[in-house]
Order: C-alpha cells, then structure tokens, then sequence
C-alpha cells in the first residue's frame, strides 16, 4: 500500500506523527506563587537545563532584569513580587536605574553530551543579537529579540529573546548563565525540548555559537576618507581581515550577527566578506562585494530586518552604532576540515573601528575550545554623557537632618534587599535541583511508555 502526504519543509513537518516527548525546563516558582524568575548573584553560575538524550532543545526564551538602587525605595523589598517596580522615579516611591552594560557581563555557555568544554560561548545579549547591551527589536527566522518600546535603542534596556534554533544532543545538555556582574541580576527563561527513544542519526551535527571581538580592528588608515582614492589598494591575501569564526571538523556555518562602533562618522562597511573553506588559499571559496551586500542589503545597510538578514540597531537611529545579521539557513556554508569566516574592516582593512560578533555553526564533536575576553575587556563603548559637580553648600539644620535620615533609611533599606537576596539564593537553589530532577524523571517516564509498548 502506498502512502502520501506533504513533502518535508518547516510547515510540511508538523503534520506528520512523531514518537517524541515535549517537555521544558524554566524559571517558574515551584511554590506555586508568582516569583517566577531566578536571582543569579555576582560571580555566580546557574544550570538553566540539564537534559538527557536523545533528545533536541527546540526553543529558548528569556527575559532578564538587572537594576542598580541609588536610594531606599518606599516600597520594602520584601514585598515586591518583581523583579522592578517600573515606577518613574519622579513619583518617588522607588528608585531604580538599569545597569545599562549587563547584557555583556552575563555569559551564556551550552554543554553538549560529557563535554567538558562549551559549544556555546556569548554574553547572554549577543547571543541573541542584542549586541553591545544597546536595545533593538528584530525578527529574523532563527532568533528575534522584542524591545520594550520606551527603552528601545538605550543600553541595558528591557527585551524579551527567542532562539528557535534546532539544537541536537545525543547523551546530555546543559544550559548555564555565569553573572560575571558585581550586582545580582534576575533571569526568566524557558527551555523547550524534544526527548527521542532512538539514538541521533549518524549525520546529525552539533549546534555551536562563539562571541568574538576586535577592539580595535588594526587598521593601516583610520585617520584616511572611506573609498577615497589613497585607500583604493590591493588586499590579495585577507589576513588581516577580522575573523568571525575559524574552526576545524566537519560541519557547516549558517550565520551570524555583527555589531559595528564605527569611530569615522563615515562608511564603515566598505569591506568584502571572504569565506576560507578547507584547503583555500587564495582567492578564498567565497569573496563578496561590501558588508551591505553580504548581509544582503545595498546602497548602505537599510532599516530593514527580514527572515535571513537585515538590521537590529541602525545608525541614523543610534549614531555609530550598527548591528546585523545574516543567516545562511538555505543556503549554509558547507566545510569537510576547516572553515574560516572573515570580513574586511574598511576596504583593504583601513579602518580600526570595535567590531563585535556572534557566529552560528553546526559541526561534528568533539567541539574546538572556545574562550571570551574578560567582562571589563568586552564591556560596549557607549556614549558617555558630561555631567557638572559642586561641593554642597552650607546645610542647614532641616538639610542636615534630611541628609540624615536619608542615609539611615538607606542603611536599612540596604540590609532588608541583601536579606531577601539571600533568602531567594536559597530558593533558587532548590529550583535548579528540582528542575535537574524533573528532567530526570521525564526521561525515566518516556523510557517507560517505550518499554511498555515494546
């Protein structure tokens, strides 16, 4: 008898039968009540999700918070259930500013099977593509990340990420963040994931995601106009091109997102994109025409973001800033030994401006060993804003007095927030073990059903 039925594709799959188990692992509060994030403290690492396979993690998502406290709130921390009160300061109940580099302290690192070393090493933004801990929605196939309005294009300003990535594991995975911060931050998340009873296929590759950086690119004339003649020379070798990934195994690259702080106020994107590909060496596999034309916009990056490629942060709308992506889901890079994805910064590498990225690749394991620059190294280069001291003037005996009371109820304030950070470790403590524990068991079930229909 024969059958029939839609063909494979993104849609066509979710009308075929699957012998798989759905689960997730996440923040929520296994009390029951509504504080449904995890306190991460400084210098602290949290296992998100522990899995066992076989099995694929589907999507991510996550939300996070980190605010500093200049004053004692009226509110007691104790009975605030979230992790801000999102109150305008002016109102004087609360005050809360944001820590606007966080998303470049967190580091989010993925383990695949026994694995010592990561196959996934970013700060927790750029991973997703909110680079330099500067907000911007987007919405591309493989990831988006959705700005709360108010802060879009600020630093450290409120988002929401998804990665929908397809990310196999034939034994185990684990999903950690590391606060490499000096202040706790708060972490909302969910990992959505996919159990199998048969081992992975033998041609199923490992997902991989490595942060880089280059602060500055070494340019020979950065002091020299952007497609003037004088910088119109010869780059027949790309080796001083920055370098976005360089791996050895077998695999394919499938993207990748790049934050440019340009320094000029020109053109930063006059460089070719070259793709060395197992024994090249020159001209390289792949060799483009300008950044604008490998993330597949023209005449200048556009404000357009698009399923494959596009912009997150434009710099008419943030000067000096300028972040993209490119995502080579249907068309991915392909290597059997090596694979090296670099561009040029400036035509010929003129320009010494902060590149910053993330690459996306699957390949066989074992992994090559990533590693990201220390947190006070990869912190973004912001705009700073001027600001004027004075000494205080002569106090008065009622601005004494307010002074006063100002730094006492701080002090209290301050001991009251430290004790219930303390208390919410504890908890969260208990979080991470129960969910290690439930993943544990849904395997064990899952396993169960199989042997009970065998």
């Amino acid at each position: 008898m024969t059958t029939s039925g839609p063909r494979a594709g993104l849609l066509a799959d979710v009308t075929r039968l699957r012998d798989a188990r759905t689960a997730r692992a996440s923040s929520w509060d296994q009390t029951g009540r509504n504080r449904d994030n995890w306190i991460v403290m400084p210098g602290e690492e949290r296992v998100l999700a522990d899995l066992h396979g076989p099995g694929v993690i589907t999507h991510i998502w996550m939300t996070q918070s980190c605010r500093l406290q200049p004053g004692p709130g009226q509110i007691p921390t104790d009975v605030v259930g979230v992790p801000m009160l999102e109150i305008h300061n002016a109102l004087g109940v609360s005050w809360e500013v944001v820590d606007p580099d966080y998303y470049r302290k967190v580091v989010l690192r993925i383990y695949w099977d026994d694995q010592e070393t990561p196959s996934v090493v970013a700060p927790l933004g750029d991973f997703f593509g909110l680079m330099n801990s500067l907000s911007g929605s987007y919405e591309s196939l493989p990831l988006s990340v959705s700005a709360k309005e108010p802060e879009e294009h600020t630093f450290g300003g409120s988002a929401a990420f998804n990665s929908y990535f397809q990310m196999p594991f034939a034994r185990r995975a684990r999903v950690t963040v590391e606060n490499q911060n000096d202040v706790p931050y708060l972490q909302y998340f969910y990992v959505d994931y996919e159990l199998y009873r048969e081992p992975l296929a033998g041609d199923v590759a490992y997902f991989h995601a490595h942060y880089r950086q280059a602060r500055p690119n070494p340019g020979w004339g950065p002091d020299l106009q952007t497609n003037s003649i004088e910088v119109a020379i010869a780059n027949l070798d790309g080796k001083d091109n920055y370098v976005a990934l360089e791996t050895t195994g077998s695999g394919h690259y499938v993207g990748c997102t790049l934050a440019v702080r340009h320094f000029q106020g020109s053109w930063w994107g006059e460089g070719d994109d070259m793709i060395f590909i197992d024994d090249d060496t020159w001209p390289p596999s792949l060799h483009g025409t300008g950044m604008e034309d490998y993330f597949g916009h023209a005449w200048g990056m556009q404000r357009n973001a698009y399923l494959f490629n596009g912009t997150i942060v434009h710099e008419e709308d943030v000067p000096g800033f300028h972040h993209s992506y490119r995502f080579h889901l249907v068309d991915p890079i392909r290597f059997s030994t090596r694979i090296r994805v670099t561009f040029e910064h400036g035509h010929a590498n003129h320009l010494s401006d902060d590149w910053s990225s993330v690459a996306y690749w699957y390949q066989t394991l074992p992994s090559p060993v990533l590693t990201i620059p220390p947190v006070d190294e990869r912190l973004p280069l912001r705009p700073r804003d001027a600001v004027a001291h004075t000494g205080l003037p002569e106090l008065t005996a009622d601005q004494r007095a307010a002074r006063e009371a100002t730094a006492a109820r701080m002090e209290e304030f301050v001991a009251l927030r430290d004790r219930v950070r303390a208390e919410r470790r504890a908890e969260v403590d208990a979080w991470e073990a129960g969910n290690a524990e439930r993943s544990r068991q849904i395997r064990a079930s899952f396993d169960a059903e199989g042997r009970m229909e065998a």
